[in-house]
C-alpha cells in the first residue's frame, strides 16, 4: 500500500504529490489528512507532510520508494473533506497545496488538557467518623480538618479544599495513601465564553421573516440546497431568522457555521445564540488561546458542538454534518483573505456547502454588488426584509456640506448642526456614535473648498500622494506633480485628511465636558476581551458618547442611540480603490442604521464634502437598488467586477531592475497565451507602497468577462514561472477580484 503525500515546503517546484510506501507497522493507521515524517530529498532529511490520498499501485520501482517513517507527534489531522476544500481553493486562487492545506487547519498542535481534580471520600459515614476521632485524638488538626470537610460533602473541588482549608497537598496525599479518599482527574474545556443565563424574550416575527424563514424550511425539507441573499434593512431582524433556519437544520440532525466580519461582533452574537440553544455553540477567533482554540475543535469532534461562530477560520471548523453556513454582513472586505490563497469566505462557503450537501444564506442590509449581481443572474434566490421588527422608521439622515462650514467660518471637524444635536441629546440622557471613517487613509488630494478630488484620467481612481511632490495611481502607473492650488476653484485648502479618533476624542472632551465619552479602535482594543469590556460599557449606558471606526457600525444593537455623527465620510469615497462607491455608501448606511433601534427615533449626520455624490446621495435616502443601478453602470463602463473579473498579479523582489523585466516578460506571456481570448492587460505598475523593507513590488492586472479564463491564465503562468530561471528569487500572488488595492 502506497501513501500519496504533500511534503510542508511552500515552494511551486515542490507542489506536487510524492508517494511514499506504507511500512508495516503503520497499515491501517493513516487517513487522510493525516501529518506524517518522511525522509525527503539526497540526504533523507527527516521533513513533515500531509497524506492526500492512497494507491495500491506504484508509479515508480518499489525498490526505489522511500518509506513513510511515523504519524506526526502532535499532529491534528484534517478532514478528507477540507483536503478536498483546500484541493479547489489551490486551483481558484493560486498558491501551493500546503498552503491551502494549512489554511484550511483550524488548530496548528494538539494543545495539553486542561485538567480538575477533585477528592472523593472513600469511607463509610461511621468509618469515617471513627478516623475522625483518631486524628484529633493524635492532634493531627490538618487532616481532620480536610476529613470533616470530606464527611459534610464527600465530593468536592481540590483546589477548592486547598485553599479554603489552608492545607498543604502533603496531607492530601497522606489520607489518600491511607485510602481515606482518592484524587481523581477530569478534563475541563478552556470555554472562551463567559455566560451569563439571560430569560429568553418571546419573539413575534413580522410577516416578512415568516416569510423568509418559511421559504427555506420548505425547500430544506424537500432536499433542495441553495444560496440565499438575505436582504433586509438595519434593524429587520437578519439575526432571529438565521436563528430559526439554523434551529430547521439542527432538528435534522446537522450543524450550522455563523461567520460574523469582526471579532468586535463577537460579544452581542454570540450571546444572543447563548440564549436560544445554550452550550451547544461554541466560538473560534484570533483572540483565543491556542488551548481554547484546541479545546473547541476537541469538544466539535465528540459531538458536543452544533454552532460554531466566529470570522473565516469558522468556515473551517471539521463538522462531520454540516447543514447550513450563514454569512452575516457579507459585504464585508474581512472576508477576503490577505494570505496566500488568497481566497473569499463567500465563494468557498458554497463550495464546501455543495461538497457536503448544505445550504448557505448570505446576510446584509447592503449587499454586495456580487451577491446582488448574482440574483439578479438567478445563481441566488433573494430573501426580503424591508421593514423593521418594531416598526421603527429608518433614522432621518441629514448631509451636512462641509465646504458650507468652512465659508462659514467654522474649522472644527464637528459641523454646527452636529454639535447642537450632540448637546440635545446630552440633555436628554441619550447616546451618541461618532464614527470615524478612516477607511482608505492612503492620502487621496482633495479640495476643502468645493470638493474636487485628483483622479486618473484613465482609471477614474484617486491618485494617491507619494513622497518626492508626486501623485500615481495605483492601478495603471499614471503619474502627476502634486497640487498646492486647487485646478478647479484656486482655493489653497487642498490637501489629505489628517485627523484620528484620539484627536476627535479630545476635541469631544473639550467641547462636552460633562459627557462620558468612550474610544473603540485598534489602541483601544488590542488587549484580550478589549471589544467585549467596550461595547458592555456602552450597552449598560456607562457612557453617552462612543467614538469609533468601521468596528463601531458593524451590527451592533444600541436602543439608547439616537444620534450618529459620521465624520469624513469621503475617506472611503476617493481610496484609491474602485471599490470605493460601494464601501461608502455600505459605511453610510450601516453606520445610519445604529440610530433610532429603540423606541425613540434616531437622526444622523453625514459629513463630507461631496454632497452630491450619488453614494452619499443614495446612503442619505438608504435607496440600494438606486445605488446598485448607477454603481453597475460605472463597472460596466470600466469593466470592473461583477460586470467584469478581475485577476491582480503580485509581484516581489529585492533586485528591482531584474523584478521590473521579469514583470514585463510575465505580461507578454499573459498576452500570449490569451491571445484567443476576450482579456485586458493592464500593468505592470508599482502599488501603493512600491518597496518594503527593501523589497520591491509590482502588479499586473488582468480583466476578463469569464472567472475560468482567469484561472486557466494562472494555470499557465504558475508553470512559466516554475521552469523560468529568471522568476528564481521572486515571490508572486494571484489575487482574484481583490477586495484592497495593493
Amino acid at each position: 500500500m502506497y501513501a500519496d503525500i504533500i511534503v510542508d515546503i511552500t515552494h511551486e517546484k515542490l507542489d506536487k504529490v510524492f508517494q511514499y510506501r506504507i511500512p508495516s507497522h503503520l497499515e491501517g493507521m493513516l487517513k487522510v489528512g493525516m501529518e506524517v515524517v518522511v525522509p525527503f530529498g539526497m540526504g533523507n532529511k527527516e521533513i513533515k507532510g500531509y497524506v492526500t490520498g492512497f494507491s495500491e499501485r506504484a508509479e515508480y520501482a518499489p525498490e526505489k520508494m522511500k518509506e513513510v517513517l511515523k504519524i506526526a507527534e502532535e499532529s491534528v489531522a484534517i478532514e478528507s473533506k477540507l483536503v478536498a476544500l483546500a484541493a479547489w481553493m489551490k486551483e481558484s486562487y493560486g498558491g501551493t497545496m500546503i498552503q491551502a492545506l494549512k489554511t484550511v487547519l483550524p488548530i496548528k498542535k494538539k494543545e495539553k488538557a486542561k485538567e480538575k481534580q477533585k477528592v472523593r471520600l472513600l469511607l463509610p459515614e461511621a468509618e469515617g467518623k471513627e478516623k475522625l476521632e483518631l486524628y484529633l485524638h493524635k492532634n493531627q488538626k490538618a487532616r481532620a480538618r480536610l476529613l470533616a470537610a470530606l464527611l459534610d460533602q464527600p465530593e468536592q473541588d481540590y483546589d477548592f479544599l486547598i485553599h479554603k482549608l489552608n492545607l498543604t497537598r502533603s496531607v492530601v496525599r497522606a489520607l489518600e495513601e491511607q485510602k481515606v479518599l482518592a484524587l481523581e482527574s477530569e478534563q475541563v474545556y478552556r470555554n472562551p465564553v463567559i455566560y451569563q443565563q439571560k430569560e429568553q424574550k418571546e419573539i413575534i416575527y413580522t410577516e416578512e421573516q415568516q416569510a423568509a424563514i418559511r421559504t427555506f424550511s420548505k425547500d430544506y425539507e424537500q432536499g433542495i440546497r441553495k444560496t440565499y441573499l438575505l436582504y433586509g434593512v438595519t434593524g429587520s431582524g437578519k439575526t432571529e431568522v438565521y436563528m430559526e433556519m439554523i434551529d430547521k437544520v439542527l432538528s435534522e440532525g446537522r450543524q450550522a457555521i455563523v461567520l460574523i466580519p469582526e471579532i468586535a461582533l463577537t460579544y452581542q452574537t454570540v450571546m444572543r445564540f447563548y440564549t436560544r440553544f445554550g452550550g451547544r455553540v461554541s466560538i473560534l477567533n484570533s483572540r483565543m488561546s491556542q488551548g481554547e482554540r484546541y479545546d473547541q475543535m476537541e469538544r466539535v469532534k465528540k459531538g458536543e458542538v452544533d454552532i460554531m461562530i466566529g470570522p473565516r477560520s469558522a468556515l473551517f471548523t471539521p463538522f462531520e454534518r454540516l447543514g447550513l453556513i450563514v454569512i452575516d454582513e457579507e459585504h464585508e472586505p474581512t472576508y477576503k483573505s490577505e494570505q496566500v490563497p488568497r481566497f473569499h469566505a463567500r465563494e468557498t462557503a458554497i463550495e464546501r456547502a455543495r461538497m457536503e450537501g448544505a445550504s448557505v444564506v448570505l446576510g446584509s442590509a447592503t449587499p454586495s454588488l456580487e451577491a446582488f449581481y448574482a440574483c439578479e443572474c438567478g445563481r441566488y434566490q433573494m430573501l426580503r426584509l424591508r421593514n423593521r421588527t418594531g416598526k421603527q422608521a429608518l433614522p432621518e439622515v441629514y448631509v451636512a456640506d462641509m465646504r458650507e462650514e468652512l465659508k462659514h467660518g467654522n474649522r472644527s471637524i464637528l459641523s454646527d448642526r452636529l454639535k447642537v444635536l450632540m448637546q440635545d441629546r446630552l440633555e436628554k440622557k441619550e447616546q451618541i456614535m461618532l464614527f470615524l471613517n478612516r477607511r482608505g487613509y492612503a492620502g487621496f488630494v482633495s479640495c476643502r473648498a468645493c470638493g474636487y478630488v485628483v483622479k486618473c484620467p484613465h482609471c477614474d481612481v484617486s491618485l494617491s500622494v507619494h513622497r518626492g511632490g508626486k501623485m500615481v495611481c495605483h492601478y495603471c502607473g499614471y503619474e502627476t506633480q502634486t497640487v498646492k492650488n486647487c485646478p478647479v476653484c484656486g482655493s489653497p485648502y487642498i490637501g489629505g485628511f489628517r485627523a484620528g479618533t484620539q484627536q476627535i476624542e479630545d476635541l469631544v472632551k473639550r467641547e462636552f465636558p460633562q459627557a462620558r465619552v468612550l474610544r473603540m479602535d485598534m489602541d483601544t482594543t488590542k488587549n484580550k476581551g478589549g471589544h467585549e469590556k467596550i461595547l458592555a460599557k456602552f450597552a449598560d449606558e456607562e457612557a453617552d458618547i462612543m467614538i469609533g471606526t468601521q468596528m463601531i457600525v458593524k451590527g451592533h444593537d444600541f436602543p439608547n442611540v439616537t444620534l450618529v455623527g459620521v465624520l469624513a465620510a469621503d475617506m472611503s469615497l476617493y481610496s484609491d480603490d474602485y471599490r470605493s462607491g460601494e464601501r461608502t455608501f455600505q459605511l453610510l448606511t450601516q453606520a445610519a442604521g445604529r440610530a433610532g433601534r429603540g423606541r425613540r427615533p434616531g437622526e444622523v449626520i453625514i459629513q463630507t464634502y461631496s454632497p452630491d455624490h450619488y453614494s452619499i446621495r443614495m446612503a442619505a435616502r438608504q435607496d440600494y437598488e438606486g445605488f446598485y443601478e448607477k454603481e453597475m453602470n460605472y463597472r460596466d463602463l470600466m469593466g470592473y467586477p461583477p460586470a467584469s473579473q478581475l485577476m491582480a498579479v503580485l509581484m516581489t523582489g529585492s533586485d528591482e531592475n531584474k523584478l521590473t523585466t521579469a514583470a514585463e516578460y510575465l505580461k507578454k506571456y499573459a498576452i500570449r497565451v490569451s491571445a484567443d481570448r476576450e482579456v485586458q492587460v493592464i500593468g505592470p505598475a508599482s502599488p501603493s507602497v512600491g518597496k518594503v523593507n527593501d523589497v520591491y513590488r509590482k502588479v499586473i492586472y488582468l480583466k476578463s468577462e469569464e472567472y475560468q479564463v482567469l484561472v486557466r491564465i494562472k494555470n499557465h503562468m504558475e508553470r512559466y514561472i516554475e521552469i523560468n530561471r529568471g522568476f528564481v528569487n521572486m515571490r508572486i500572488q494571484f489575487d482574484f477580484n481583490p477586495m484592497n488595492i495593493f
